[in-house]
């Protein structure tokens, strides 16, 4: 069923997300102090293009750095993101097939805000460490 899920969101909306989120990192490894917030941008990036099967969850071992990537990520790139994946929601739930993809669009929105401290894995191991 996932994989099934996964074709019809990279068709809908899966690919148009993957190309901002890569815009957004192109953009954001322009700089060397911008090449951490890139790589969080492609990390996500990868997620919102096949999202079914995997899922986020805290990194326990994330500290004070992370809560300033986090600051600086939303004013440069998160709020933008975001408010990609609201608008794209908002469209899917318009239609009753549409409606799990929006639901998977909203649970994408509070990493797409807030990608440090985070970590992507498969939903058969969420409690995977390192």
């Amino acid at each position: 069923m996932k994989t099934i899920l996964n074709v019809i969101w990279l068709v809908l909306c899966g690919l148009w997300m993957f190309l901002g989120y890569i815009a957004a990192g192109l953009l954001l490894c322009i700089t060397i102090i911008g090449i951490p917030f890139g790589v969080a941008a492609f990390r996500i990036g990868v997620y919102a293009l096949w999202p079914f099967g995997y899922t986020v969850v805290d990194r326990h071992d994330a500290g004070g750095g992370s809560l300033v990537g986090n600051v600086l990520w939303v004013i440069l790139a998160g709020w933008w993101l975001a408010l990609g994946h609201i608008f794209t929601g908002i469209a899917l739930c318009v239609t009753i097939i549409g409606i799990p993809l929006g639901i998977a669009n909203f649970k994408l929105i509070p990493v797409s805000l807030m990608p440090f401290g985070k970590e992507i894995v498969r939903t058969d191991q969420p409690f995977a460490t390192r």
